[in-house]
């Protein structure tokens, strides 16, 4: 048997969860005395003591609790359920809060947001904007535009010929000659209120293929509420209809085939008179300075400028925010100087636009007159000057024609344009070799590839009669892309 004394020297087990050599154990086992302890008692044996008790403590606690009175317990219970109640109306306060907070339009901006709006604003027009000396807004406007181009053999070697020429060789190319830029600009309020605004656009289609740049169409405005005065080179006013065409830009689409299009100097007046909320008709008068093209035969240049008058009264209603109808009628009235001869020119014009489908448009001009060359009508027939019986006299041809299109938005993207036109002079006052009728018709397909990107594509036939000769063909295609800016 081990006595006493060679447990007290042999190193006890280590206890699991504590490390190394434990002392408080060999201290108990040894009976080692404590301080107020009867001996054989040690500090193992107080730390379990004390254990015990507290977890007698915790095990006896809910006595007290399950020992108090059952009023006690109701009120405490009443109060539970009084606070449960509170948090439920307080929850349903905040959701109907919230609720509200989503449909109620935001609160206005501070001082301090909106100075930031505008500096961000003020940063973008600095790097956007084109500074203009009087420091009044100027925009840069126009079209890059390519074209590729294809032309049966009666071209005469023009790019988009006007009349089919009696004989020649087919022509075919690409150019950019036909880009435009333009400035549009705005200016301050003038006298009674009225506005100042304008624009001038340029190209480079003059010069053949040496191009250089030419001014188009300029103007000049002056607007009030219903009136405005114009000046500046545009269109004949009795004819500022134009069809759709990124083959011909250079010069207006249907030259020759009725579209009297050319830019003449001009100041126009402008009244508009309101009919109800949808209807009204606005009236146009104006001086117009033409630009005189000598006769198809003999040799006598006529007088290069001469005073006309002009005038339009368009008549105007709107079905809905998209579609609407116009019917205008419109005049010019001057007179040609050549070989010492005045001869007349006039007509009486009708042009009109009408898309009772937001999808469908229809457009067009009418025209009946006599001595209208020199507006622009392609066939350089306006009149003839001749000697008979030692005497000189003159005489106006007379001319009736007119263009007409039909353009189909088929999709966002896609736009179809079909067109006609036509100048028929009157043979009895031609000469054998003369233009007798000329006629177009063609059609074209616009494709936006982006926002202001657009790809064209267009045939047409041109069919010139020429008295004694016969008739001449000339096919054009055209693949055109054009960057709007």
């Amino acid at each position: 048997m081990v006595g006493r004394s060679s447990l007290r020297d042999q190193p006890l087990p280590t206890p699991k969860g504590y490390p190394g050599r434990c002392s408080v154990w060999s201290r108990a086992l040894r009976s080692e005395p404590r301080p107020g302890y009867p001996p054989g008692v040690g500090s193992c044996f107080l730390v379990g003591a004390r254990t015990s008790i507290v977890c007698l403590a915790l095990c006896l606690a809910p006595a007290p609790l399950c020992a108090q009175p059952a009023p006690d317990l109701a009120r405490i219970l009443e109060r539970l359920d009084r606070l449960e109640q509170e948090n439920r109306a307080l929850s349903e306060q905040v959701r109907a809060l919230q609720a509200q907070l989503g449909t109620a339009a935001p609160p206005p901006p501070t001082v301090e947001e909106r100075l930031d709006i505008q500096q961000q604003r003020i940063a973008e027009q600095a790097q956007t904007k084109v500074e203009a000396s009087q420091k009044f807004p100027i925009r840069v406007a126009g079209m890059a535009l390519f074209n590729a181009f294809v032309n049966s053999k009666q071209s005469g070697g023009a790019d988009y010929p006007v009349t089919a020429a009696p004989t020649g060789a087919g022509h075919s190319g690409a150019t950019v000659r036909q880009t435009i830029v333009g400035l549009e600009f705005g200016g301050p309020r003038a006298i009674w209120g009225g506005k100042v605004n304008g624009s001038v656009y340029m190209d480079f289609f003059a010069g053949g293929t040496n191009s250089t740049m030419r001014i188009r169409t300029a103007s000049i405005e002056i607007a009030w509420q219903d009136r405005s005065v114009a000046a500046g080179l545009e269109k004949p006013i009795f004819n500022p209809r134009e069809p759709s065409s990124l083959a011909q830009v250079g010069i207006s689409p249907l030259t020759g085939a009725g579209n009297l299009w050319l830019w003449l100097p001009q100041v126009r007046f402008e009244q508009e008179v309101r009919l109800g909320a949808s209807s009204g008709v606005r009236a146009q008068l104006g001086a117009v300075q033409t630009r005189e093209i000598g006769p198809y035969v003999g040799t006598v240049v006529p007088e290069a400028a001469r005073p006309a008058a002009e005038g339009r009264v368009n008549f105007y209603h709107k079905l809905d925010d998209q579609r609407r109808m116009e019917i205008a009628a419109g005049f010019h009235a001057s007179t040609t100087h050549a070989g010492g001869q005045s001869i007349p020119s006039n007509l009486f014009a009708m042009d009109w636009f009408f898309n009772p489908w937001k999808a469908v448009e229809f457009t067009g001009v009418f025209y009946s007159g006599q001595n209208v060359a020199h507006l622009g009508s392609g066939t350089r027939q306006g009149f003839s000057v001749y000697t008979a019986y030692g005497k000189t006299y003159g005489y106006a041809v007379e001319s009736r024609g007119g263009w007409g299109q039909l353009t189909l938005h088929a999709l966002p993207r896609l736009d179809f344009h079909f067109f006609t036109g036509q100048v028929d002079d009157a043979n009895h006052d031609l000469e054998k070799g003369s233009i007798g009728k000329n006629l177009l018709f063609g059609g074209n397909a616009y494709f936006r590839v982006a926002p202001n990107v657009l790809m064209g594509l267009e045939a047409s036939q041109l069919r010139t009669m020429y008295l004694g000769q016969g008739v001449r063909i000339n096919n054009h295609y055209d693949l055109a892309l054009a960057y709007l800016f």
